[in-house]
């Protein structure tokens, strides 16, 4: 059953605050990048060269070296396994949490391949026993070595692998849990099978969806909470009532705001200053991403365009979505150009910098950074 925490509600800036702190984003941070993948489960992980500091940002050591070790070395790995997008998920989490979240995946990629793309259902089936073969016999084959392999398989189906829909038959045969994506190779993605790279495979009629459910509830909870049933569904790809008996035997804590039940782990923390006060993220960061319906108490003043977004970039102040950015990089140098939402204090500019500043020393190059006005 859940527990009702003792202490007084906090306003929904601190629970955002509370969020970060959950999150490593502010002290105290993981060790290292394993660490904040286990943490967070799932990492949401588009675009490698951005997402890397996703995951370097929440830790001690920001090594640029973390990340691409744990991925050449199949600790982790970066494939689909929520939505569907990409994700950094630890391999011995992989199974797990494709065995829920893989059918809905599935459903929704097959539909897209057939209905969308056209690809008959026959053709599916052909395409995805010769992907297998094909990995069988040599795995860790870059996406244009999987086009040329199928295409000298199935000369009749070339035509077919052009555009979406390869990269669709891909998410749909990892969904199935059948081929996964394994170590890059020369900066570019490879796919493997499933049994080269996990091996672990819980079949399908074996799972139980309930069990499976409360280990998910409690993970998500662990390194994103406090959260509500409505973000638990959108982010685990789960229907709402999954999500909401899922929360309730995952022997989590209830805290009501505004009307609304967010989940944690634990009390609320005391809700001080915290370090560091600013962060340069993507809008596919877990602190964005990672929720839907509280997603928005990034922006307690409503200051931010609501709406599709402009920019990649965004800038969060003590946990409010303040500005975004964006950067120019030459080889030796990067550039952030901040536009923010609200007019900027001067301390808060500084931490701004300073953010900005930790950002490049990551990538290795001179950080420069003009803040707008006006």
């Amino acid at each position: 059953m859940p527990r009702r925490t003792g202490s007084t509600a906090p306003p929904g800036s601190a629970l955002a605050r509370w969020r970060l702190r959950t999150q490593r984003l502010t002290g105290p941070h993981a060790d290292d990048a394993a660490a904040v993948v286990d943490h967070l489960l799932a990492v949401q992980a588009e675009n490698p060269a951005r997402t890397a500091w996703a995951v370097a940002s929440r830790t001690t050591r920001r090594d640029p070296d973390d990340l691409t070790q744990l991925l050449a070395s199949g600790r982790v790995l970066r494939t689909h396994v929520l939505r569907p997008t990409w994700h950094y998920v630890a391999r011995d989490d992989a199974d797990r949490l494709l065995a829920l979240t893989g059918p809905s995946i599935r459903t929704v990629s097959l539909r897209m391949l057939t209905t969308d793309l056209g690809v008959p259902v026959r053709d599916v089936e052909r395409l995805t026993g010769a992907l297998l073969d094909l990995l069988e016999e040599s795995p860790a084959r870059t996406r244009p070595e999987v086009a040329a392999g199928l295409a000298a398989r199935l000369p009749d189906l070339a035509d077919d692998l052009r555009g979406q829909v390869l990269g669709t038959l891909l998410q749909v045969a990892e969904a199935d849990r059948l081929v996964v994506g394994g170590p890059p190779r020369g900066g570019e993605h490879t796919w493997s099978t499933w049994g080269q790279v996990v091996r672990a495979r819980v079949p399908a009629d074996e799972v139980d969806r309930a069990e499976l459910g409360a280990w998910v509830a409690r993970r998500y909870v662990a390194g994103h909470g406090p959260a509500t049933a409505g973000d638990l569904a959108y982010w685990a790809t789960l229907r709402p009532t999954e999500a909401r008996t899922a929360l309730e035997a995952g022997d989590l804590r209830r805290t009501e705001v505004d009307g609304r039940a967010y989940w944690h782990l634990d009390e609320p923390p005391a809700d001080e200053p915290a370090q560091p006060r600013a962060h340069l993220l993507q809008v596919l960061d877990e602190t964005y991403r990672g929720f839907q319906e509280s997603r928005w108490l990034l922006d307690e003043r409503g200051v931010v365009p609501r709406g599709r977004e402009r920019s990649l970039g965004m800038v969060l102040l003590d946990g409010q979505l303040v500005a975004s950015w964006r950067d120019r990089r030459t080889a030796s140098t990067v550039r952030f150009e901040v536009s923010p939402h609200r007019a900027l204090a001067a301390a808060e500019v500084a931490a701004v910098e300073e953010a900005a500043q930790r950002y490049a020393a990551f990538l290795g190059l001179a950080g420069k950074v003009s803040v707008a006005t006006g």
